[in-house]
């Protein structure tokens, strides 16, 4: 199971592990600055790259890297296997850019091939991708004052539900979606109603 960063926590890996019989690659960003910290300390230049994939397509060239190091000092619940991924993406009419991205895993070398990681990372920034970024570029998710009660939840839902809608009616982009729809007429039009 992979996930956001938000839930790399110490009771959360726990609980896969031990009540579920689970094993988790969990991102590791800056809510967790220690253990960031740790896994950026590590000797990755002398570990050598165990996985490369290479994409184009939509106008976007992209290269990910994954290392991969054993850990067994790690103060996180059943981690055993650090993970840095390096990220060069190119989109046409834009200027290159880095990322690197660091994880962790409980399962071992002989569990999971570095090919494996790198499917299950590539699966987890499918998803932010899709969902996450769009609620946050797209929609603004991010600066959004509103911060008490159930208004998050609440905008965060509806967010959701008129991106889901947008792909539904075959919009394959959901800021040309949202342009397509900006009247009241054609939104309600969109969700149905008459």
């Amino acid at each position: 199971m992979s996930f956001d960063a938000l839930h790399t926590v110490r009771s959360n890996l726990d609980w896969l592990v031990v009540r579920k019989n689970a094993h988790y690659l969990a991102v590791a960003k800056h809510n967790q600055p220690k253990l960031r910290a740790f896994l950026a300390a590590l000797p990755w230049s002398e570990i050598p790259t165990a996985d490369i994939t290479r994409d184009r397509g939509h106008g976007r060239e992209e290269t990910r890297t994954l290392k991969v190091a054993t850990v067994d000092h790690l103060d996180f619940p059943h981690a055993a296997q650090a993970i840095r991924i390096g990220r060069w993406r190119r989109q046409k009419g834009r200027t290159a850019s880095r990322e690197t991205v660091y994880a962790i895993t409980d399962a071992t070398a002989e569990q999971a091939s570095p090919a494996l990681l790198a499917d299950l990372a590539r699966g987890q920034w499918h998803i932010e991708i899709k969902q996450h970024y769009v609620r946050d570029v797209t929609f603004g998710e991010d600066s959004s004052t509103s911060r008490t009660g159930r208004g998050p939840a609440v905008l965060a839902l509806f967010r959701a539900t008129v991106a889901d809608t947008l792909r539904a009616a075959g919009h394959r982009s959901i800021p040309a979606g949202r342009l397509a729809h900006k009247t009241a007429t054609a939104a309600l039009d969109l969700h149905g109603f008459p």
